[in-house]
């Protein structure tokens, strides 16, 4: 049977910390501000969270985090499993029994690009960010949902635990309040200069490079280091004005604040609870791999260096797994940018990645914009509007990334593509089809023909720097 609820002034923490008690199987649904929380637990621990706010956004950055140790996670593994998987819209009054992404990690590991110790990895920081969102909402709807079709389990994570990570990450971000007050937050830096841009490479040597409308959660993956520890290090930057904080992207702002809402649970009785962190890899239905481990809440993780959270997941006991298929993934091409400057005045910026993308569109109007919209950031654009004449064009730029529009008069762009895929040049160049079409027809006849990715109209210009997020850092 299924049982509902209305809150005023939620208390999630405390709903959750009760059901970890019971010993049921059930999902947890709760609905706050548009957004719907999802959380699978089976006999008191979490198998799976997720919420409907761009969830393979979510598993894209958790595998680029895992991709640094794992060369068969490549670009183009990380683009198949969007076509394959991910949803166009997603209902936040429906429930989905499987959601999406988890089918999406199930055939990772199906198909061996991962095991089934990774994929617990993986699923644990995922499950982390979605709690810490979770731990914040303050008014909401709520149901408890008996599963009919339950998630094949690759791991049961527990509760208590998972909750005390969730917290330490919190105090880190509540820490950053007011100032910071979420980790979509968008930092732009000012004006560059030689004296700034020295500083900002104590950080990392290419920060300055995308403080151009990435959010600090995005930010830290692409340096490979902690969205904490990053937004700490910009915070005096943003209090003398030297970075400018831009509020969150939609959908990204629908999400709670980190410092509207804080639930302590610091006067909560922990006493007697251990200070490992009991995480059990059960047996998997997608693979043929069964682990056992355990894991300790202070450690480096399996994948040495993996920085996606407070701790990661340090397995310490691996029963079997099978070694997955490694596949190299192709590296972007670094260029150096010489930029002439007056007399007196000194800027470096021989670090930087200057990515050229051809554009090919029989619109006008849509030239114009995604040149608008790419050049503020520093990429070099190259407009074609006779697509006729695109393949000789592209030829002569050798562009690192090309988007092409689907509906063309002459040649539509599922021609071109394949065309432009039958060069040798471009079998690793990605190619994004931008399309009004939102049909799975159009996405598996766009990864037919060799395209990367899709991007829908009308789109904006975080949608397309998502698109260069995933295909070029």
């Amino acid at each position: 049977m299924n049982i509902f609820g209305t809150f005023t002034k939620l208390n999630p923490l405390s709903l959750l910390r009760h059901l970890s008690t019971c010993h049921d199987s059930t999902c947890l649904y709760v609905l706050s501000n548009s957004v719907s929380w999802l959380i699978y637990l089976e006999h008191g621990k979490i198998i799976y969270a997720t919420h409907s706010v761009e969830p393979f956004d979510r598993l894209e950055r958790h595998l680029r985090r895992l991709s640094h140790q794992l060369p068969a996670l490549s670009t183009d593994i990380r683009v198949q499993l969007r076509l394959m998987f991910e949803v166009d819209v997603l209902n936040p009054s429906r429930l989905p029994e499987q959601p999406p992404e988890y089918q999406a990690i199930c055939w990772l590991v199906s198909q061996r690009y991962i095991n089934p110790t990774q994929a617990a990895i993986l699923i644990q920081e995922m499950v982390k960010e979605v709690l810490e969102s979770f731990l914040l909402i303050v008014e909401g709807n709520y149901k408890l949902i008996n599963i009919v079709n339950k998630l094949p389990i690759i791991c049961r994570i527990d509760t208590e635990k998972i909750l005390e990570m969730c917290d330490e990450q919190l105090l880190g971000w509540r820490s950053l309040a007011p100032h910071i007050s979420s980790p979509y937050q968008r930092p732009y830096l000012r004006v560059q200069t030689a004296a700034n841009q020295q500083r900002f490479s104590e950080i990392h040597q290419n920060l300055t490079a995308w403080m151009k409308g990435f959010s600090l959660r995005h930010l830290a993956v692409i340096v490979n280091q902690d969205e904490v520890k990053i937004a700490r290090s910009l915070c005096q930057y943003i209090l003398n004005g030297e970075v400018v904080l831009h509020e969150p992207d939609p959908p990204f702002d629908r999400l709670p604040k980190t410092f509207k809402k804080f639930i302590d649970s610091s006067s909560d009785n922990n006493d007697g609870v251990e200070s490992e962190f009991a995480l059990t890899v059960a047996t998997s239905t997608v693979g043929s791999s069964a682990i056992v481990a355990r894991s300790s809440s202070t450690g480096v993780g399996l994948a040495e260096g993996y920085t996606g959270g407070s701790g990661g997941l340090p397995l310490t006991q691996v029963v079997s797994y099978r070694q997955p298929e490694i596949i190299q993934a192709a590296k972007p091409q670094t260029r150096i940018e010489v930029v002439k400057t007056p007399p007196g005045e000194s800027r470096v910026r021989s670090d930087r990645k200057l990515y050229k993308i051809v554009s090919v569109d029989d619109s006008p109007t849509v030239l114009r914009e995604i040149s608008r919209f790419l050049e503020q950031e520093n990429f070099s654009v190259v407009t074609i509007n006779d697509p006729v004449k695109a393949v000789m064009s592209i030829i002569r730029n050798k562009p690192d990334l090309i988007l092409l529009d689907l509906n063309m008069d002459g040649i539509d762009g599922y021609e071109l593509c394949k065309i432009i895929r039958n060069n040798s040049m471009f079998k690793k160049t990605p190619i994004i089809m931008v399309t009004g079409n939102k049909g799975l027809i159009d996405k598996v006849k766009a990864r037919f023909v060799g395209a990367s990715g899709y991007l829908t109209k009308p789109f904006t210009q975080a949608d397309l720097l998502k698109i260069v997020f995933m295909h070029l850092t």
